[in-house]
């Protein structure tokens, strides 16, 4: 026996290690027909893991003080060794987080991975999903800037608008009666410790929880239905690894170039990831022309815009937004559809996904507009074509024409 099989046996008998590797990887069998869709998991743990290095390297310089914040990250941009670099990965990748999370969540959709019996992959999912958003509003703060400081105002403003507990609501979120640095100091732990926390159990519970029940695939087909009746392996189902560990470095090579594009030649995205006026020390006396979320906040912000405040609150148009992120949340109950995937929806799916996809683009993209008469009216289409894309889930998936799920997978 060599020394390194000695080591691997001691180090077995204290800690399940080989075990461990085995369970999630190399006797993990996933489905043998994953395509495109399925490197976007994988890709959101990488952005992660890029997000929690850069952000120990940017807290080393970083000043969590109103009066030096701004500064430090200016130091950090200009004097620290690598810093802009460090700072640029850090920025491009919160929005490459959305754009992955995103392109995740819609696969999801398309091929019913929310479906019995991945309930609890989905509502564990979401809750990154929310976590992740609460990340990037707190740490869209830090570098106290105009935008950071008015958008960090307009947000906590609205919870204000909560019936009766609105007012201490907001004044315990902000630590202080306006923005100041005390709600600097909070957001600072929060976004540095707190959430990076959450975020690392839910992915951790979000993985065992897939490799319980096995991982969906394009045709939505169950593989541990058909196993090998000597070994027990799953017929139409192979190795994570080597087969997915090697294509997914194919999907890493490929978003590291798309990545590596942004953070040198246009790491501010025309203003989509970096908004000018985040270049411009935060002034508590002069408000910006036009205050906006980040581009992946926008959807949500559109539909707080579209609804018509009631007796001066803006309490209704909160409640929507809160709605259309709780409603994720029931997508395995709503769906009542005789399949998974879209490969074998009938017609009247494709077109309400189709048009929810429309919707959700487009209230992105009006949310980063002012709130002109027109916009707000689109807005408001918009809005009612997402809520109804839920709300008439179970009746227009349980009428639409279906066609037979294979019994084992094609490929």
């Amino acid at each position: 026996m060599s020394a390194m099989q000695k080591l691997m046996g001691w180090i077995d008998d204290r800690f399940p290690l080989t075990a461990t590797y085995k369970a999630h990887l190399s006797e993990y069998y996933a489905p043998k027909n994953f395509n495109f869709w399925y490197f976007f998991g994988s890709l959101a743990l990488l952005v992660l893991v890029i997000q929690i290095v850069t952000g120990i390297f940017l807290t080393m310089n970083y000043k969590p003080d109103s009066e030096l914040a701004f500064l430090s990250v200016e130091y950090i941009m200009r004097d620290v060794e690598w810093g802009w670099l460090i700072r640029y990965m850090h920025s491009t990748g919160a929005s490459m987080f959305f754009v992955v999370v995103y392109l995740h969540m819609f696969r999801g959709l398309m091929y019913g991975s929310y479906r019995k019996p991945r309930e609890l992959i989905w509502i564990f999912g979401v809750l990154i999903y929310l976590a992740l958003m609460a990340e990037a509003f707190l740490g869209y703060l830090l570098p106290w800037g105009q935008m950071s400081y008015w958008g960090a105002q307009v947000i906590v403003n609205l919870f204000a608008a909560v019936p009766f507990i609105g007012e201490d609501l907001s004044i315990w979120i902000r630590g202080d009666y306006v923005i100041s640095d005390a709600t600097l100091n909070r957001f600072f732990a929060f976004h540095v410790i707190a959430l990076p926390l959450v975020l690392i159990a839910l992915v951790v519970v979000h993985l065992v929880a897939l490799h319980e029940v096995g991982s969906n695939n394009p045709d939505g087909v169950e593989i541990k239905k058909h196993k090998d009746p000597k070994t027990g392996i799953p017929l139409d189902g192979i190795p994570f690894h080597p087969y997915y560990t090697v294509k997914d470095i194919v999907g890493v090579v490929v978003f590291l170039m798309v990545f590596s594009a942004i953070l040198f030649f246009a790491p501010a995205m025309g203003g989509y990831f970096l908004e000018a006026a985040n270049f411009v020390p935060a002034d508590p006396l002069k408000t910006p022309e036009h205050i906006a979320p980040l581009w992946y906040f926008t959807p949500f912000y559109a539909i707080l815009r579209a609804v018509p405040p009631m007796f001066g609150s803006q309490f209704p148009g909160v409640v929507a937004m809160g709605l259309s992120i709780v409603l994720l949340f029931f997508l395995p109950w709503l769906d009542r559809s005789k399949v998974k995937s879209i490969r074998y929806r009938g017609p009247i799916y494709k077109i309400a996904l189709a048009l929810f996809i429309v919707a959700f683009i487009g209230l992105g993209y009006l949310g980063l507009l002012p709130a002109t008469p027109i916009a707000t009216i689109f807005a408001q289409v918009f809005s009612v074509i997402y809520f109804l894309f839920f709300l008439l889930m179970p009746w227009y998936t349980s009428i639409d024409k279906t066609k037979p799920e294979p019994e084992r997978v094609t490929g």
